[in-house]
This record gives C-alpha cells, structure tokens and sequence, in this order.
C-alpha cells in the first residue's frame, strides 16, 4: 500500500510538474508571440518609413521635374521676350512697337546744308536733314572746320538743348554759326569751304563720315566765333 501510495503521489507530482511545464511554455510562447506581434509592426512601420520617405522623395523629384519643365519653358519664352524689352530690338533691329531704332546721325545719313540769314547779322544756319529710312540721333553740337584750319571752332555752351534732338526720316536739325563775336575789330579770316564732323554720344571726337560744304561767297570768321548745339527748331537756333 506503501508502494501504491508513493508510486501515486510521484505520478502526481510527475503530472504537476508536465502541466506547470506546459504552463510555462504556453506563457512563454505567449509572450514570445506578442513581442513577435509588437516587433512586426515596428518591423513593417521601420520598413515602410523609409519606402515612405523614398516615394516622397521621388514624389518630390517628380513634382521638381514636372514643375521645372514648364519653368524652362517659360524662362525661354521669357527670354526672348525680356530679351526684346530689355534690348528694344528683334532680330531684325527694330523696336517692340515695330519701329527702327535711332542711329547717330552723320554725314552718311543726313544732308547737311549752310545758307546766309539776314538776321542776327554774321550768321550762317546749318540745316542736317535725316536722308535716312531710320530715326537718328543729332548729338551736341557740330565741330567745324574752315578750309584748313587746325583749332576747333569755339561751340557756345548757352545753347545746350533740354534733350537730345532726335530725326525722324526727312526731319531736320539746326545750329547756328556766329561768324564773328564780341569784341570788333578781331582779324577775321576768309574761307570758301566748311567742314562739318558730327559727334557721338559720349562727345569725345566725332564719328561717321563728315559733311563737306561751300560756303556762301565773301563768308569770314573769327576766332571768337561760335556754333551753336543742334536743335529742333530752327528759331532756337538763331537766336543766338
């Protein structure tokens, strides 16, 4: 009976320690799967983080692409166009309005004309008229020459013009010659011939071919003479 009770209470004991073994697998495996089932997510949430963050960058890059290709576009649309402000000029030189930009006018694209006026006395008028098919620009005043005279002729700087005259095809521009200035009695020199040089903008030298003209007979000059700036009317012009 002994031995029947021990023989029992080992089974028992056995049969515990199997179910506290299985217990604690099961608890174990429990655990086990809900580290696991905790772990997947994060697994998936770490593996779609950066799949998220690369389709966001390529979405990015995508919306960049998709947004410079019109961007380039447009920047070269607005290139020409710009191009054409900024510059006043197309292909073919003119303006945006369609016109043709000013030149300077010389004596290639002007026909420069003197003539004797009765008043003031000892005057001449220089007349340049644009012979050209574009508008030009008539800057500062004429630089004379008297047959072969070395010195420059004295320009009256009372004379400057509020702007700059600007020729339209067959408009014409004035200045005025005082042959013989303040005081009498100067030494006056005769002359058959003038040269007239016509300057730039920067007024340093002149620039394009000059005009060369006869002048009116009997025609003498002094030294403290004086040519007046181009001007619009010729009433501006004389009455210096």
């Amino acid at each position: 009976m002994r031995s029947n009770r021990i023989r029992t209470t080992a089974l028992a004991a056995t049969a515990l320690l199997a179910a506290l073994s299985l217990t604690a697998c099961g608890g174990n495996d429990n655990g086990n799967d809900g580290k696991a089932g905790a772990a997947a997510p994060a697994a998936n949430t770490t593996a779609t983080t950066p799949d998220t963050g690369k389709d966001a960058k390529d979405t990015k890059k995508t919306d960049s692409d998709a947004a410079n290709a019109p961007a380039e576009n447009v920047s070269t649309t607005s290139k020409s166009s710009t191009g054409g402000s900024k510059s006043g000029k197309n292909s073919a030189g003119t303006t945006a309005s369609g016109s043709k930009s000013p030149v300077t006018c010389t004596g290639s694209n002007t026909k420069v004309t003197v003539s004797k006026v009765s008043r003031p006395i000892n005057h001449l008028l220089l007349t340049a008229t644009n012979t050209g098919s574009v508008p030009c620009y008539a800057y500062h005043a004429p630089a004379l020459g008297f047959d072969d005279a070395q010195a420059a002729f004295p320009v009256l700087r009372d004379s400057i013009p509020q702007a700059v005259v600007t020729l339209a095809p067959g408009q014409s521009a004035y200045a005025s010659i005082g042959l013989s200035g303040e005081p009498d009695g100067q030494e006056l020199h005769k002359s058959a011939h003038l040269t007239v040089y016509f300057t730039g903008k920067s007024n340093q030298g002149s620039t394009g071919a000059p005009a060369k003209l006869t002048l009116p007979a009997g025609t003498s000059w002094g030294d403290n003479g004086f040519v007046t700036y181009w001007q619009s009317e010729m009433a501006d012009a004389l009455m210096y």
